[in-house]
């Protein structure tokens, strides 16, 4: 979101004596052009940021200002410290913690119960059910290589089935869903990928390093320009699955018809979770679009009839 964008260069301003659109860009992996209109609507709002000319020039903030407390009410300084103590417990992350400690000196020692009291209240923990213990050491790892701009290198199980080694530029890291994934342009196909984290094996840093590439993970998936992201899945629904529906499902994302059926309509990647959640419905649940998605379905669903296919011979009379 923007707001919280325009917050994070304020933080960063506040903290450096000036620092280069570009850098600012590539930080928060957007435009320059957006870099320039967030800077004016900081201005536009009080904060009096100076534009400095030449090769070391950048953005900085007027000497001897300092940013009033009250910029940050005490609720949005709990929201953005339980957010950080999410990321920062997942990937251990000296940088976040640092940004925690510098948050909370902006809290006056009499509030300071309030947010203990707003930590009690929400957690966000983003370590899903189950999460193997070496997909959370190779989070932490991909957060270094993507730092320090590392390429890494592991074997690769795609939702096919298909195995193989890949060396990948890592960018991003990205938690969507229930599951979290790395974003990165991928050597071995010399194209933008995304790869689920509990998919890799033998994840390794490697020496060489790289230099990132001007495209987001916003971009690309918004250009559903690679496989298995942002495909748009229809599905119909009977009558009989209109209480798991309501709850799973948002309310802007489900069409009552006239025969009580239910047209659900959302957005997702073709791989494991969005086979076994149509399958986990059974009959009660047919794929609409897109076509690769239903001729999945059909065979999966032909590979299980297969498997009982004998069983009635063992029926008695």
């Amino acid at each position: 979101m923007r707001i919280d964008r325009m917050l994070g260069i304020v933080v960063i301003l506040l903290n450096r004596d000036r620092i280069s659109a570009k850098s600012l860009a590539e930080r928060f992996e957007v435009s320059v052009r957006t870099i320039y209109r967030d800077i004016e609507a900081i201005n536009m709002a009080g904060i009096p940021i100076i534009a400095y000319a030449g090769n070391n020039g950048g953005f900085g903030i007027m000497e001897n200002y300092r940013l009033d407390r009250q910029v940050l009410t005490l609720l949005d300084m709990t929201k953005i410290l339980t957010a950080l103590k999410g990321v920062s417990s997942t990937l251990d992350d000296n940088d976040m913690d640092t940004v925690t400690e510098k948050i909370l000196s902006l809290v006056p020692d009499d509030k300071m119960n309030q947010i203990k009291k707003g930590f009690e209240e929400l957690c966000i923990d983003i370590i899903p059910w189950g999460f193997k213990q070496k997909s959370k050491e190779y989070l932490k790892e991909i957060q270094r290589a993507i730092t320090g701009k590392s390429l890494i290198q592991f074997d690769y199980r795609n939702s096919k089935g298909e195995s193989g080694k890949r060396i990948v530029e890592p960018m991003t890291l990205v938690f969507k869903g229930y599951s979290w994934y790395l974003f990165g342009f991928c050597r071995t196909k010399n194209d933008f990928r995304i790869f689920k984290i509990g998919r890799m094996n033998n994840l390794e840093t490697l020496s060489e390093n790289f230099s990132r590439k001007e495209v987001s993970y916003q971009e690309i998936s918004n250009r559903n320009s690679f496989p298995g992201v942002a495909q748009e899945v229809v599905l119909r629904y009977s009558n009989e699955m209109i209480g798991q529906v309501e709850e799973y499902f948002d309310d802007s994302n489900i069409e009552y018809n006239e025969d009580g059926s239910l047209t659900v309509k959302f957005i997702a990647p073709e791989d494991n979770w969005l086979h076994s959640i149509i399958l986990g419905a059974g009959e009660f649940v047919e794929v609409i679009k897109p076509d690769n998605l239903r001729c999945s379905i059909k065979e999966k669903t032909e590979k299980i009839l297969g498997i009982y296919k004998n069983d009635a011979q063992y029926v008695t009379s």
